[in-house]
């Protein structure tokens, strides 16, 4: 334990014994008792992680990295802290200068931007007196910042992301050796979608946006619901080449994923509503075509993309809107996510296991939950006439049947040797017309597979001849 005395000229000192039993003393300047109980406190706490041999916690390593050269000069001259590095102040500004030079040169417009967007909101939060040096920027401020973007009224998911690239940047001083400890380490906003802001697509009324598109939109929408492709990187970017109708499934390149090692491309199944749509684009191109959404109004889409912003020019949420409402719909929130989400519903209804969605569309389980998963509304009604006694038979009969009050019996679609693929990958993966969806408690329910939700394309003769039907 340390002791504390005060001295005549009203300053106070504080003696301990350090871990080799010698008599330490700390002569603080003149403060106040409160300050001096604080700084004894400290002392004894960083002098028992000296005997125990321990290194700084994260609480001590941001008391330390916020408190003035003089105090911190003072606890390494009695052995209870390591110097601190003898530079310049680094001022807010330099720190994201030197970030930008150093860690988003080579990342992606879109990263890019979002430097921008949090550099103009740290330093236009700061004050001058405290952006002037990056060491007084402590734990509490960090805390302030977080609270600001709160009080702007921004998404939980937009100040979530905020936060992290601000405690990123500070990692970055810390590597740097500007500052002894992160303050935003502790800061914490998790991420929070609405429920207003969950909406899902019902394939009927992705069938009304596909039936009034041009080629190109048709394909867009198409690859969007029915893919579970994230628009516009990837819609976009899809090449022909990587298009195997024949073997029933298709490479994705993710632009965001390109310089992940072991991610820069996925494989996903031609899904069988997604089929003829895909076949239809691939029919309508030009053979010298490229990208699977091909035309001049696709070519304006990318060379828009390729600014300093990246996908954030490419604006096909205009177009997007007028088509919803030609189509009489109302638009919905996250209007692209939203096409994304439902597609990755419908597949984990269908009974497929949520890794295999998860890795088809290129994402973790967990995101997969969180970000996208829905309830649709015909679930609700399934429920709402579904009966305990119903339930609990489909259970003892290892779930070879539905009850008819659980769902509209819909016809068998023809054989035809367009979906035999597709029918021999759910057999592949121990599916069947109606798989079991396995829930995270392990109780197995019935669900149906959607049959006939989306309109065929346009019949056209190019696109009747590709596809044999």
């Amino acid at each position: 334990m340390a002791s504390m005395s005060p001295r005549a000229d009203g300053s106070w000192m504080i003696q301990w014994s350090d871990r080799l039993k010698k008599r330490r003393t700390l002569y603080l300047g003149a403060v106040t008792k409160k300050v001096a109980d604080q700084v004894k406190a400290k002392v004894e706490y960083l002098n028992a992680l000296a005997i125990a041999g321990l290194p700084l916690d994260a609480d001590a390593a941001r008391w330390l990295a916020a408190i003035s050269d003089e105090l911190h000069a003072k606890l390494a001259a009695v052995g209870l802290v390591a110097p601190r590095p003898r530079s310049e102040s680094c001022s807010l500004a330099e720190l994201l200068a030197r970030y930008r030079d150093e860690r988003e040169a080579k990342n992606k417009p879109g990263s890019r931007t979002n430097h921008r967007t949090i550099s103009n909101d740290l330093a236009g939060h700061f004050p001058k007196a405290i952006a002037a040096d990056v060491r007084r920027i402590d734990a509490s401020a960090a805390e302030g910042f977080l609270t600001a973007l709160r009080e702007r009224g921004l998404a939980s998911a937009t100040i979530a992301r905020r936060v992290r690239r601000a405690r990123s940047i500070f990692a970055f001083a810390v590597e740097s050796r500007l500052i002894e400890a992160n303050p935003f380490e502790s800061v914490s906003a998790p991420t929070i979608l609405p429920a207003e802001r969950k909406a899902y697509l019902p394939a009927a009324d992705a069938g009304r946006l596909l039936a009034i598109a041009n080629p190109t939109w048709r394909t867009i929408i198409a690859l969007a619901r029915f893919g579970g492709l994230r628009c516009p990187s990837e819609v976009l970017t899809l090449r022909r080449d990587d298009i195997d109708l024949k073997r029933e499934r298709m490479t994705i390149r993710p632009p965001k994923m390109e310089t992940v090692e072991g991610k820069e491309t996925r494989v996903c199944p031609i899904f069988a509503d997604l089929r003829p749509y895909l076949a239809e684009a691939l029919a309508l191109g030009e053979p010298s075509a490229v990208y699977v959404v091909a035309g001049k109004q696709a070519d304006r889409y990318r060379k828009s993309c390729q600014g300093p912003n990246g996908w954030v020019n490419s604006n096909l949420r205009t177009q997007f809107e007028r088509i919803i409402k030609r189509a009489g719909l109302e638009a919905w929130p996250r209007i692209f996510h939203t096409l994304r989400a439902s597609c990755e519903t419908d597949l984990m209804e269908m009974g497929f296991p949520l890794s295999a969605v998860a890795e088809w569309l290129g994402h973790s389980t967990e995101i997969a939950l969180k970000h996208y998963a829905r309830v649709p509304e015909h679930l609700m009604s399934r429920a709402a006439t579904t009966t305990a006694n119903s339930t609990a038979s489909l259970l003892q009969n290892g779930l070879h049947s539905e009850p008819a009050t659980s769902r509209q019996e819909m016809p068998e679609p023809p054989e035809s040797p367009t979906n035999e693929g597709f029918r021999r990958l759910l057999m592949a993966s121990g599916g069947h017309s109606q798989m079991p969806l396995s829930d995270p408690a392990g109780i197995r329910t019935p669900v149906s597979t959607l049959k006939g939700s989306c309109p065929r394309p346009l019949d056209d003769r190019a696109t009747s001849k590709a596809l044999h039907f």
